[in-house]
C-alpha cells in the first residue's frame, strides 16, 4: 500500500497545522482519527481550562461534516464537558463570536476552510473567540495519543443555532444605512460554503441591492475549491460585469475569508482589501492601534501603516500568529491579517471574518463614494502600484524539500533579477533589485517567497513587484527552479 493511500491508525497521522488539523476525507481524516485529534483537545480544556464552562462545536458544508461534530461532541461529553452543538451549518466566526459571548472553554469547528471537496478538518477555537495561539496548538498536539479519563457523568450536550447573535453583532458594526442609501448594487457569491444567504439576508433586511450566485449547499463544490482566488472566481468575474454590480464579495468555505472583483471583473486580491480597509481605518475611522501582517503579505501595509505613525509587526504564517500579537496586553493592535484573505479587527473578535470584512468594504465603497476599483487606483497612486501573484506547487515531499534547502544555500540571481537580501522567517524569502523601478516614484518593492506546507506535499510561491509582467517573470522562474530537483 502507498504512502498516499494507506490509512494511518496513529497519532502521528493527526497533525496540527496553522489553523488546525486537515485530511482527506476516508483516507487520513477518518472517524478513528477525528476521535484522536478531540481527544487531545478534549485533554487540553480538562487541564488548562475551566471545563465547567463547556465547549462550542460548529461545522461547514462539507461531507460528513454533521456527523463529524456529533461524534466530536460525544468525544468531548465523555471527558464531562458540556458541549453546545450547532443545529445547523454555521460560519466560522459565528461559531468563534459565540465562544466568546457565551463564555465557552474553547470551541471546536469542523471545516476544512479554502479546501478541496475531498479535504475536511478540524480547527480549535480558544476561549477569547479567536484561533488556538501557537503556545495553545504546541500544548494540544502534546495530548495526541494521550487516552481520555471518562468521567463519571458525561457533559450535556445542548443543540444552539450560533449565528443571530453573530449576525446581530457584524450588523451594528458596520454602518448598513449609509451603505443602503449608497445605491450600489453587490454581488454576493458564497462558493457553496457556509456563508451561504448570511450577507444576502443582512444586505436584503438594510435595503442593500444585491444578488448571490453559488448560494446552495453542495459538498462536492462543483467545478471549484471554496477558496476566493482564481480560477475558483471566474464566474464572479463574469457575473459582476452581467449583473452591473459595483463590487463582488466573496467568502470561503467556511466564511472566516474573503475574496473580491472590482466593477469591471478585475480581481482585487486579499492584499488590497487589507490595504483598503487598514486605509479606512486609519485616515476616516481615526482608531488607535499599531498593525499586524504575515511574512508573505502585501508591503503597502508598511507603507498605510508607516503614513499614519502606527508600528507594524511582521510574523509567521497562519492567523495564530495575528491572534497572538493581539492577545498580548503589551501591545495595542487594531488589525492584522495574511495573504490568504483572513483579516481581524481586535473590536470585533481577535479572529478573521470575511462576512464582516465584506461588509466593511461596502461600507467604505458607500463612505467613499468610489467602487471598489476606484478605491484600489486611489491607494496605488498614493502608496505606488503593488502586483501580486501565487503559485501551488503540488510536488512530492523529497522535491518540496530538496527546492527549499537549494533555495536556502543561497540564490544570487532569480529570473535576472539580482538577489538583495534574504529572510527565513516562515520559508525563504529573496528581495530583488529590479532595474525597471528605477526612479519611478514609490516603487514597490519586489521580493519572492518559497514556503513549503507543514501538512501537506505543497510548495507556495510568492510574489510580489511593480508591475504584472514582472511578477508573472519572476514566478515562471521560480517554478523552473523548483522542478530543477
Amino acid at each position: 500500500m502507498s504512502e498516499t493511500t494507506k490509512i494511518p491508525t496513529t497519532p502521528s497521522a493527526v497533525k496540527f497545522g496553522t489553523d488546525g488539523w486537515r485530511g482527506i476525507i476516508a483516507d487520513d481524516f477518518t472517524y478513528a482519527n477525528v476521535r484522536i485529534a478531540v481527544t487531545a483537545i478534549a485533554n487540553y480544556v480538562v487541564a488548562h481550562e475551566d471545563a465547567s464552562k463547556g465547549v462550542c462545536i460548529g461545522y461547514d458544508t462539507r461531507f460528513g461534516s454533521p456527523q463529524f461534530a456529533r461524534l466530536a461532541a460525544e468525544v468531548i461529553s465523555q471527558a464531562g464537558i458540556p458541549v453546545l452543538l450547532a443545529k445547523d451549518i454555521t460560519a466560522t466566526p459565528a461559531l468563534s463570536y459565540g465562544v466568546r459571548k457565551l463564555g465557552a472553554a474553547g470551541g471546536i469547528m469542523i471545516t476544512s476552510s479554502h479546501n478541496p471537496a475531498q479535504w475536511n478538518g478540524v480547527k480549535y477555537k480558544a476561549s477569547y473567540g479567536g484561533s488556538g495561539s501557537p503556545g495553545i496548538i504546541k500544548q494540544i498536539e502534546g495530548y495526541l495519543g494521550v487516552p481520555l479519563p471518562e468521567a463519571k457523568t458525561p457533559g450535556a450536550i445542548t443543540e444552539v443555532d450560533f449565528m443571530p447573535d453573530y449576525v446581530a453583532a457584524v450588523e451594528a458594526f458596520a454602518d448598513l444605512p449609509l451603505i443602503a442609501k449608497g445605491g450600489q448594487r453587490f454581488l454576493i457569491d458564497s462558493m457553496f460554503g457556509a456563508g451561504a444567504g448570511v450577507l444576502k439576508g443582512i444586505f436584503e433586511r438594510a435595503g442593500v441591492p444585491c444578488v448571490e450566485i453559488r448560494a446552495e449547499h453542495n459538498p462536492l463544490f462543483p467545478g471549484i475549491n471554496p477558496e476566493p482566488i482564481l480560477p475558483h472566481i471566474a464566474l464572479t468575474q463574469k457575473k459582476v460585469v452581467e449583473e452591473k454590480c459595483a463590487a463582488g464579495l466573496v467568502t470561503d468555505g467556511d466564511a472566516d475569508r474573503i475574496g473580491s472583483v472590482d466593477e469591471h471583473g478585475n480581481v482585487v486580491d486579499a492584499h488590497k482589501i487589507y490595504s483598503i480597509l487598514l486605509w479606512w481605518l486609519l485616515e476616516k475611522k481615526k482608531w488607535p492601534g499599531d498593525v499586524t501582517r504575515a511574512f508573505n503579505t502585501t508591503k503597502m501595509l508598511d507603507r498605510i501603516a508607516a503614513k499614519y505613525g502606527r508600528k507594524l509587526y511582521e510574523h509567521g504564517i497562519g492567523f495564530k500568529y495575528v491572534c497572538d500579537l493581539m492577545l498580548d496586553e503589551s501591545k495595542n493592535i487594531l488589525i492584522g491579517g495574511e495573504e490568504s484573505g483572513g483579516v481581524g479587527i481586535k473590536r470585533h473578535l481577535p479572529e478573521r471574518d470575511g462576512i464582516l470584512n465584506a461588509l466593511l468594504i461596502a461600507n467604505v465603497m458607500a463612505e467613499e463614494k468610489k467602487t471598489l476599483g476606484e478605491l484600489v487606483a486611489m491607494l496605488q497612486a498614493e502608496f505606488g502600484e503593488h502586483q501580486y501573484g501565487r503559485i501551488d506547487m503540488h510536488i512530492n515531499e523529497q522535491l518540496k524539500h530538496s527546492a527549499i534547502k537549494r533555495a536556502s544555500s543561497g540564490l544570487t540571481d532569480i529570473a535576472g533579477y539580482k538577489v538583495l537580501k534574504s529572510e527565513d522567517m516562515d520559508g525563504i524569502k529573496f528581495y530583488l533589485e529590479n532595474p525597471a523601478s528605477f526612479g519611478l516614484k514609490n516603487a514597490a518593492e519586489t521580493w519572492l517567497l518559497l514556503r513549503a506546507s507543514g501538512t501537506e506535499p505543497l510548495l507556495r510561491v510568492y510574489c510580489e513587484s511593480n508591475s504584472q509582467d514582472a511578477v508573472t517573470k519572476i514566478l515562471k522562474a521560480a517554478e523552473q527552479f523548483v522542478l530543477e530537483g
